[in-house]
């Protein structure tokens, strides 16, 4: 619950008093003081007014110490106008817009940042994690991610807090639905460390998706990013067994997916698809329900999935949908297909354990044992996954028997 208040108190504070640094660490300051008191003396009456109070008073001491130290006024011009938005005290039904989680985000995406400093921030400004959980969700000192954490909110301070212009809206919601895709692709499959699933990367991801998705419920990309999560999403009580290890989509019970999941994403994928062009984001998403509605791995219709894949590297012809196309190929088409597909990403993807993996499969399945094991041997010392470099290696391992 306080995560899902975290983004309308932080917008209540930066309309108010503008000064996005300050606030966002003002907030983070009432979330701490809530976990510690609210299971002590109980749930107050107004929670959201509660932390808005308590955000409030700590940015007021901050704003004067910074006034006293620094002699210096803010500057009014990259300010929304006092009177346009009062935060609401505690015991007061009216809540802050729920367009504040829309403008943070944008805010936490502006092009001024890295890729990294987007994901740090939004999930800081926006997510309500701690510095500490976004250190932890991507193996770093905590001092590291505080310092990038540190350096994103000092570029983007004094921009107003407003949503973007239409000139610009449509590329830096490219950028939102990019930073979410991100962050759940990291929680569904991490790219490093011990654990092949981080569940509170991607549910955060799911949940701030499907935020976005309620107030821009007619964008296509939108929509079909959020059923993508979904769709992937149902498949993780299958993906490790008992001691974790992977379980490749072939080979899992399909009877542990969750197919509520699958029945929301799927209707979701028919909504986006009427939603405009189908983009990126909607024809990954059908590629995945196709996937889901497989009741078995040799069910699936992988004349279809192709057809998808060619109207999806034909949009953004990028190295990892041509690889997913090689796939497709060689199902359809048969391993030395696929094969050639491969080879000619080769130069796309120079060194990238993936497309070591993709080939060390289809040489298995073209017969080529020894090639095969020495591609699982070079893509297992190319992931930094213990996961998944654990299972390259036991391919290889059956190969040389």
């Amino acid at each position: 619950m306080l995560r899902r208040h975290a983004p309308q108190v932080l917008g209540a504070l930066v309309r108010r008093y503008g000064h996005f640094d300050l606030a966002e660490d003002s907030v983070q300051e009432a979330l701490l003081a809530a976990a510690r008191q609210w299971p002590a003396e109980g749930l107050p009456a107004n929670p959201r007014g509660w932390l808005i109070k308590v955000a409030a008073r700590r940015l007021t001491d901050l704003l004067r110490a910074e006034e006293a130290r620094r002699r210096r006024e803010e500057s009014a011009a990259n300010l929304a106008p006092r009177d346009s938005f009062t935060a609401p005290p505690p015991g007061e039904g009216r809540a802050p817009s729920d367009d504040d989680t829309l403008t943070l985000l944008f805010l936490c995406c502006h092009p001024d940042l890295t890729p990294a400093a987007q994901i740090a921030l939004t999930l800081r400004a926006v997510g309500g994690l701690t510095t500490a959980e976004i250190a932890r969700a991507h193996l770093v000192p905590e001092a590291t991610m505080a310092q990038r954490v540190s350096r994103a909110k000092q570029r983007i301070k004094g921009l107003p807090f407003v949503p973007p212009g239409p000139e610009d809206r449509d590329r830096r919601l490219a950028a939102v639905l990019e930073v979410l895709y991100l962050i759940f692709n990291e929680g569904y499959t991490a790219s490093s460390g011990e654990h092949l699933h981080r569940a509170d990367l991607a549910r955060e991801a799911i949940r701030l998706t499907r935020r976005v998705q309620l107030l821009l419920p007619g964008e296509g990309a939108v929509t079909g990013l959020l059923a993508l999560m979904l769709l992937t999403e149902a498949r993780t009580p299958a993906r490790s067994g008992p001691d974790g290890e992977l379980i490749p989509l072939d080979e899992q019970d399909r009877t542990l997916w969750d197919r509520t999941a699958i029945a929301e994403g799927t209707a979701l994928v028919e909504a986006a698809l009427g939603q405009g062009p189908a983009g990126v984001y909607q024809l990954q998403a059908a590629v995945a329900a196709l996937h889901d509605e497989a009741g078995r791995a040799e069910d699936t219709d992988w004349p279809q999935i192709l057809a998808l894949y060619d109207l999806l590297v034909a949009r953004a012809p990028e190295p990892m949908a041509r690889l997913g196309r090689a796939v497709a190929v060689a199902r359809v088409h048969g391993p030395a297909a696929g094969l050639a597909e491969v080879a000619a990403l080769a130069d796309r993807l120079p060194g990238h354990h993936r497309i070591d993996a993709v080939r060390a499969h289809l040489l298995e399945e073209a017969g080529e044992r020894a090639a095969a094991r020495e591609a699982y041997e070079k893509a297992a010392a190319g992931t930094l996954s213990a996961p998944e470099a654990r299972y390259l290696r036991a391919r290889a391992a059956r190969l040389a028997r």
